[in-house]
């Protein structure tokens, strides 16, 4: 029987995912059985058929909704903050749409996250190893995530992590603070705000991204740099 009292929103951004998307609702779907939830998709605009088959899955999926992106800058963060807000319920979970996230760890994060009563729940890669990762892109998130432990201080061992949970009062009271491009927003979330978040990581194994291509590029890393000096930026300024 589903327990209706913990209902929650899961918030998926897609871009050219058609050969992915299918399998990623239906993994969900198969391991939270006995949740009760819905899932939004916001795709920025993709040419690659992605568009059709959101729509034949909202044939078949009440709890499913998607909106499209259109005329606008491709932006991953800028896509999932049109997803918490188009959300109905207050706790919010984020993955990516390439399968990278394995829906396998949904029941148990899920569960740990209304047990402990937390603001944020966060999947974490283990760095101990180069699963799912490319050479480059392994150093590169090291150093990244190093960057902003040095500049910043350290709040959880993997901000740049795309698969988490949390309250959308979150968002809500530091809305007009968050740098909201790029492609890191868990980062701006937990660096926005001055609070001691209460942050619970769970460590898991990334899979091998499917049918797509690394998002991780010049611009994407540009981004996260002017994200990381822009919350330097509003500790002098608040």
């Amino acid at each position: 029987m589903k327990n209706k009292h913990n209902k929650f929103s899961i918030v998926i951004p897609t871009y050219n995912e058609r050969q992915n998307i299918s399998l990623l609702i239906n993994k969900i779907d198969k391991y939270l059985k006995n949740f009760f939830y819905e899932i939004i998709v916001i795709d920025d605009n993709s040419q690659d058929g992605t568009k059709l088959v959101l729509k034949e899955i909202k044939l078949c999926k009440k709890n499913f909704l998607f909106y499209i992106r259109k005329k606008k800058k491709r932006d991953l963060s800028q896509s999932l903050i049109l997803g918490i807000k188009k959300t109905r319920f207050n706790n919010i979970l984020i993955m990516d749409g390439d399968l990278q996230h394995n829906p396998k760890y949904l029941p148990k994060i899920i569960k740990i996250f209304f047990k402990k009563k937390i603001d944020f729940l966060i999947c974490v890669r283990n760095f101990n190893k180069r699963s799912g990762l490319s050479i480059v892109r392994y150093f590169l998130s090291l150093s990244i995530i190093l960057l902003i432990n040095i500049l910043l201080g350290k709040r959880v061992s993997d901000p740049m992590s795309g698969f988490f949970i949390f309250n959308k009062k979150i968002y809500t009271l530091n809305k007009k603070k968050i740098y909201g491009k790029g492609f890191k927003l868990l980062f701006d979330l937990i660096y926005s705000s001055t609070k001691n978040f209460k942050i619970n990581e769970y460590k898991i194994v990334f899979d091998k991204r499917r049918k797509n291509k690394s998002k991780m590029n010049l611009k994407v890393i540009y981004h996260i740099m002017v994200a990381i000096f822009y919350n330097l930026f509003l500790r002098f300024f608040r």
